[in-house]
């Protein structure tokens, strides 16, 4: 069959639909009080762009591994710090943990594990805390990334501390 010359012809190629492949936000989570405000930009950042939530939670190398899972107690409380930000904005999240590595490794190899547990999970961008354990930092993040080619690393923050305001008598 000949194509018709009415119809102009089209040197492209389609496109590949890469609707199937959610790219989530990642948000590394190490049980310290920047994880509120490194959730709750986590999530606006998701809001914005319609995709969960990666919430990565770093669990230190003496916690045995064979008892923690996404449910397990532990995780839960992490997760359970930052939920109260990330829950009003309905994005969604995927649960994931990472466990320290153990020994005394170089600075930057629990920044590359870290960095290809969120490729395994296509994630774009990692939002990390400025402070943080050794290695796990938005600066070790952001130094393994640029080594590694990995995700584009964002450093939060953490929030301004206010005094709690205690009822007037």
């Amino acid at each position: 069959m000949t194509r018709l010359l009415s119809h102009p012809h089209r040197d492209r190629a389609p496109c590949v639909a890469r609707a199937a492949l959610v790219q989530p936000v990642a948000a590394v989570l190490t049980d310290r009080i920047d994880d509120v405000a490194l959730a709750e930009a986590a999530a606006r950042m998701a809001l914005a762009r319609r995709v969960p939530l990666l919430l990565i939670a770093v669990m230190p190398p003496h916690v045995r591994r064979s008892l923690l899972g996404p449910a397990s107690p532990s995780v839960r409380a992490v997760l359970g710090r930052v939920m109260p930000k990330v829950g009003p904005h309905a994005t969604g999240y995927i649960p994931e943990v990472f466990h320290l590595p153990t020994g005394t490794g170089s600075r930057l190899a629990a920044a590359k594990e870290l960095l290809a547990l969120a490729t395994r999970h296509r994630a774009p961008d990692v939002l990390a805390a400025r402070r943080g354990p050794h290695g796990l930092d938005a600066h070790a993040l952001i130094e393994a990334a640029a080594l590694r080619g990995g995700p584009f690393v964002h450093a939060v923050a953490s929030a301004a501390w206010a005094p709690l305001q205690s009822p007037a008598p």
